[in-house]
């Protein structure tokens, strides 16, 4: 009788032959049969239990080495450019094992997140266990998920914390990575979504207590993907940069540069300075400067830090953190325009005349000292005759001219007639507990509107320069809106009681005409937003697009390098253009400029998108105490499933399912925007003032359930409702009106004369 193998001479075949492993192989091998072969699948099966080999379908493998055929998931690349990549499966202990990945040439590229099968070969002698040729790419990063880990007999489930995921997903015993019961988990899909059952998942990280202070914004950071960890050789080189010297810079550390920022500045990436011009040709005019930290001079291209500012795209900001797109020793330092320390800037000098319009420009890459870090309210009361210590010196010579040029800029933007929308801006104050302290909306004052003009002349500037030297770039482009969107606006406006001009080709001056009648009216707010929804979203292209809500022919983004991998290009390409160093736009800059513009659009997205739903579980949770209170708000969305109200406390936007409203039933009319009752003929729409009750806040998905309690004062009708003031329709829309002129005048050229 042949003696069963030991669990060692089970594992030295294993790793000889690792194209083979059925179990009849192995039984082969040992010359087991009959009953040897059932002793051989039980001891099989108990080490495949405790994790020593593993089983993938109908044979085994040893889990401590990657078997010559398997699939992985590529990462990012390394400092030195070579692209690496994990096994999406290990049973070993420890890490994974990184794999060096050597793809054929003229094959596609990969990219992080890309998942490939591979030849898998063990190396010996390297800093690496395996090296992989590509097969072929199978497909990208599995749907990941953030949720609430709940612990069961075997494994246990997720809830998903996202308002748009509504299935729980399934945790196998051993994917659980030692989740506790009711902490929050990033999970990744571990299967394919099958149509019956619930899909399985694997726990990648465990992010702790949900509930814990400051766990609101790392959800976000988590659910959209947003990288939040410098590479270590990334962190290396920025820690190795050190400040640029004066060589082959102009000198313009004699100029009283000043900067501007929020109190709670994290950066100081510009500065400013307007001088009265002494040209008689220019009488009344300015000299005004914007230099603009020289971020290309640290980050250059190919580089660990430029690989990964590329791939973040953009900083993030949330009410208690940033994530930003570049180390603090340079966002925060080397590159931050520091008070009274030489900075390495791309300056420009802007000739602007009395009535605001530019008369000429010219681009330098130069070395300042500012003179002030400044606030805005500071700057704002130092101006009004206010100044503190730090800005007495600076009221006369340096303060008061900035605002004399903001005055003559004023004067061409009323000319130039961009969109004015008026959406105040709401800010969450972070108290020290990580909770939420105050909500409040930001005051707009001029010192904000200085800054913004003089950064959109300097973005203008930077565009006309590179279309001169006819070098590549990244244009902000803003499409105007679609035929069908102003058409939709057009009839708010009728709706409203306003005119929106119809039959010419569409300008701003247009727009903001009608936010001019709406404006103090009761439908102020609503014409504002529905002209901001009427709006397309802005992106990066490398061809010039214009951009409609500035009324501006051509426009880059120069002047935040820092947080706006856009910007960077830009900077590159001027220094390219200029001959000011060889590390300006590459060769591989160029070639993919289309791909960076799409990609760190998208990123700007997921930026917007992670800022907004952490914004909405702050809310929920400030608001979770006064569940049962009621408010005040406007109705902001129409859908068939409910109403979206936006509160004016704190500007929080939450639901009114349609199922809560009113004792009858509403037919959705998409595109009045409205709900109609099909007894009373009650409509409700965008824009009406309602009062509603808070039935439900849940902050761990930033959802607000509301009760409808009146609309336009009125409670709405019903059986059982005696006493109360009867609900009064109003007007039909102009959706509606313009409905049955189109019916009637089809019926009317439709008849024929008797």
């Amino acid at each position: 009788m042949t003696q069963t193998p030991t669990r060692e001479q089970i594992l030295a075949w294993l790793a000889d032959h690792p194209d083979a492993g059925a179990k009849r192989d192995i039984a082969r091998a040992f010359g087991l049969k009959g009953a040897e072969k059932i002793e051989l699948k039980r001891l099989l099966r108990q080490m495949a239990e405790e994790g020593v080999i593993e089983r993938r379908r109908r044979s085994f493998h040893d889990s401590t080495r990657l078997p010559p055929v398997t699939v992985l998931q590529v990462l990012a690349p390394d400092a030195a450019g070579d692209l690496w990549a994990k096994p999406l499966e290990w049973g070993g202990e420890g890490e994974a094992p990184r794999c060096l990945v050597l793809p054929a040439k003229g094959e596609p590229a990969l990219g992080a997140g890309d998942r490939i099968l591979a030849r898998i070969a063990a190396v010996e002698g390297d800093d690496h266990a395996y090296e992989a040729r590509p097969i072929r790419k199978i497909g990208t990063t599995q749907h990941r998920i953030v949720g609430i880990f709940r612990k069961g007999a075997e494994g246990g489930r997720i809830v998903p914390i996202d308002k748009g995921e509504t299935k729980e997903w399934v945790v196998p015993a051993g994917a659980t990575n030692d989740a506790r019961d009711g902490e929050l988990v990033e999970a990744e899909q571990s299967g394919p979504k099958g149509r019956l059952g619930l899909p399985k998942a694997r726990v990648l990280e465990r992010l702790g207590d949900p509930a814990a202070p400051r766990a609101v914004s790392l959800i976000a950071i988590h659910q959209h993907g947003i990288p939040d960890d410098f590479p270590d050789e990334v962190m290396a080189e920025a820690d190795a940069e050190t400040p640029a010297g004066f060589e082959g810079r102009e000198d313009l550390t004699g100029l009283p540069f000043v900067t501007i920022d929020p109190a709670d500045a994290r950066d100081r990436d510009d500065a400013c300075l307007a001088l009265r011009d002494e040209d008689p040709a220019n009488e009344g005019g300015f000299l005004l400067w914007v230099a603009i930290a020289d971020v290309a001079h640290y980050v250059r291209p190919g580089s660990a830090l430029d690989r990964e500012a590329r791939r973040r795209g953009n900083s993030t900001y949330f009410p208690d953190r940033v994530v930003p797109m570049l180390p603090d020793r340079l966002s925060g330092d080397l590159c931050s325009l520091h008070e009274d320390v030489p900075r390495a800037v791309l300056a420009v000098r802007m000739k602007v005349g009395s009535s605001g319009q530019k008369i000429s420009h010219r681009f330098t890459r130069g070395i300042i000292r500012s003179v002030g870090s400044l606030e805005y309210a500071q700057v704002q009361a130092a101006h009004e005759g206010r100044p503190d210590a730090k800005t007495e010196p600076l009221v006369q010579e340096v303060i008061a001219p900035l605002y004399e040029c903001y005055a003559a800029l004023a004067r061409a933007r009323a000319a130039r007639q961009p969109l004015d929308l008026d959406l105040p801006e709401r800010q969450i104050v972070i108290g020290e507990d990580g909770k939420v302290a105050s909500v409040r909306f930001k005051e707009r004052i001029d010192a904000h509107r200085l800054i913004e003009e003089f950064m959109v002349l300097a973005n203008v500037a930077a565009a006309e320069e590179l279309e001169r030297l006819r070098r590549p770039l990244l244009y902000r482009v803003h499409e105007e809106p679609s035929p069908d969107k102003i058409e939709a606006l057009r009839e708010v406006a009728q709706a409203s009681g306003f005119t929106l001009a119809k039959g010419q080709v569409l300008k701003t001056a247009h727009l903001n005409r009608l936010l001019s009648q709406a404006e103090g009216s009761e439908f102020d707010e609503l014409v504002n937003i529905s002209t901001l929804r009427a709006m397309t979203q802005a992106y990066y292209a490398p061809h010039n697009l214009g951009h409609f809500g500035l009324a501006l022919r051509s426009y880059a983004h120069f002047t935040s390098p820092i947080r706006r991998y856009s910007d960077l290009i830009v900077h590159r390409a001027l220094i390219s253009g200029h001959g000011w160093g060889k590390d300006g736009l590459s060769p591989a800059d160029i070639d993919t400029l289309e791909e960076t513009a799409q990609h760190i659009s998208e990123t700007e997205r997921r930026s917007m998108a992670a800022e907004r739903d952490t914004t909405d579980r702050y809310l929920a949770a400030y608001l979770s105490d006064r569940v049962g209170s009621e408010f005040g708000g406007r109705i902001s969305g129409v859908q068939k499933f409910g109403l979206f109200v936006k509160l004016d406390e704190t500007g929080a936007d939450g639901l009114v399912p349609v199922r809560s409203i009113g004792r009858e039933f509403f037919h959705f009319d998409p595109e009045a925007q409205q709900l109609i009752g099909a007894e009373t003929g009650t409509v409700i729409g965008i824009g009406q003032r309602v009062r509603v009750r808070l039935a439900e806040a849940v902050p761990l998905t930033g959802g607000l359930e509301l009760e409808l309690l009146e609309v336009e004062g009125a409670t709405l009708p019903g059986p059982g409702k005696g006493g109360r003031k009867p609900f009064r329709p109003g007007r039909k829309s102009a959706a509606l009106k313009a409905k049955e002129r189109g019916v009637a005048r089809k019926v009317k050229r439709t008849r024929k004369p008797r």
